[in-house]
Formats: C-alpha cells, sequence, structure tokens
C-alpha cells in the first residue's frame, strides 16, 4: 500500500483547546482521523506524528525517505527559525507540503517569511483542517510525476 507521513511540530498537539478564534476546535486527533479517511478511499495508509521537539522532527523526515510517497508537514513556529528543519527537506527525496491552519499571512510580520517553503514541492495556509486534505490529495495525485516538484534543493 502507498503511505504519506503527517508530520506536526510544536504546540499542535493543543489543537481543539489553544487559541479557538485562530485554530478552531478540533483536535489534532480529529484532524489525523478525518486525513486518515480521505487517503483510505484513495487505496493509501497515512502515518501521523505529532512533535514539539525539532531533532525528532528531522528524524522522522530522514526516516520518512524511501518510505513514504509525500508528506504532509506543519511545522508550526519552527517554520520561521529552523534551518536544520529545511536541511532535513532539502535532504530528502520525498515530496513535502508545508500546511498551516491560519493564514500566516495575515498574522503578525514574524509569520511572513517561511524558510521551509524554498524546499518544500508547496505550501498550503489559512484553510484550516482542509489544508491537511488538500496537501494529501495533491501528493497522492503527483505520485511519480516529478516534474510537478519545483523542489531546488537550495
Amino acid at each position: 500500500m502507498n503511505r504519506l507521513l503527517m508530520l506536526n511540530g510544536p504546540n499542535l498537539n493543543l489543537l481543539g483547546a489553544r487559541e479557538k478564534d485562530i485554530y478552531g476546535t478540533q483536535t489534532l486527533a480529529d484532524i489525523e482521523s478525518a486525513v486518515k479517511e480521505t487517503v483510505l478511499q484513495a487505496g493509501y495508509d497515512i502515518d501521523c506524528f505529532q512533535s514539539n521537539h525539532e531533532g525528532e522532527l528531522i528524524d522522522l523526515l530522514h526516516q520518512g525517505n524511501g518510505v513514504y510517497e509525500g508528506i504532509i508537514f506543519n511545522p508550526g513556529a519552527f517554520t520561521h527559525t529552523s534551518i536544520a528543519l529545511r536541511d532535513a527537506i532539502a535532504a530528502i527525496d520525498v515530496p513535502v507540503i508545508e500546511v498551516h491552519l491560519s493564514n500566516v499571512y495575515a498574522r503578525e510580520a514574524f509569520r511572513h517569511t517561511s524558510v521551509l517553503a524554498p524546499v518544500c514541492m508547496g505550501q498550503i495556509t489559512g484553510l484550516g483542517p482542509e489544508g491537511y486534505h488538500l496537501a494529501a490529495k495533491a501528493l497522492m495525485h503527483v505520485k511519480g510525476r516529478r516534474e510537478f516538484n519545483v523542489n531546488t534543493k537550495n
């Protein structure tokens, strides 16, 4: 069976309780369950992980190389700061789509820059939990079609 990986970074374990006006009321478990249904219907499986630790996310990206067809990644606040995560994404041959629940470009100025976006296949922001579903659908659609991966790996 084809597999996707869904990674979530710091503080996303608090979804449903944290800043509901920004992030909504669904828990991470709710989102994971719904995305799993989406991918199962398409004949895929998905592994889901969340960590508040940068190194653990890096390890999971490395371990996913050659195992997954694609990675859905909400890096949380690491989006704006983690050169190490950027390097980990650039080092693997698995397409990664960066996902954010809120529209980071409509928020504080420090959230407007993603150090990860240049090495990701794409970015989905501001669509709430639907962004995860769209990322999964995109990754399943482009399977084996690397011409859509404009990742420059720079």
